[in-house]
């Protein structure tokens, strides 16, 4: 088991696309439907594969491109670790003056080691300021406990 680290930022809108960031369903709209429809279906099942954005469900980062992989690490603490330094990094833009709470913080990453040494995902996410979003995950791969059938995008 190891953990591969994954971080977002961009401009809320483009996180609010929520059709970009599900899975396709498994089946096509049936024949017969709306050509808006079919249009939409395609449009997500030749994007979702490929968008750097954040998927609703953190194990599907496992199938995004290795390229937006941020970090391997084999130990749970090593990949808190590194949440614990981009949460740090980013806090200064943290919308909200309560999420700079460097007690909350550390809790959170202590949360995030324990969470991670028992196969678990972590995702999290901030609103920066502008307004912006941060999303911040790190999955556990091979297997992955949510999604066990998801190959790992490194190997």
């Amino acid at each position: 088991m190891h953990h591969h680290g994954y971080l977002w930022t961009g401009p809320k809108e483009r996180f609010d696309q929520e059709a970009l960031r599900r899975p396709p369903h498994p089946e096509p709209p049936p024949a017969g439907s709306r050509p808006e429809l079919i249009q939409r279906y395609r449009e997500v099942v030749a994007e979702f594969p490929t968008a750097d954005l954040p998927p609703i469900e953190t194990a599907y980062w496992l199938i995004k491109p290795r390229s937006l992989v941020r970090g391997t690490w084999e130990e749970a603490k090593e990949a808190a670790a590194w949440l614990g330094e981009r949460l740090a990094e980013y806090a200064p833009r943290f919308a909200s003056e309560k999420d700079r709470d460097t007690t909350c913080l550390a809790q959170m990453v202590n949360a995030a080691a324990e969470r991670l040494h028992s196969g678990k995902d972590v995702s999290y996410g901030c609103y920066l300021e502008r307004p912006s979003y941060l999303s911040l995950a790190v999955v556990t791969c091979s297997p992955n406990h949510a999604i066990p059938e998801l190959a790992c995008p490194v190997a």
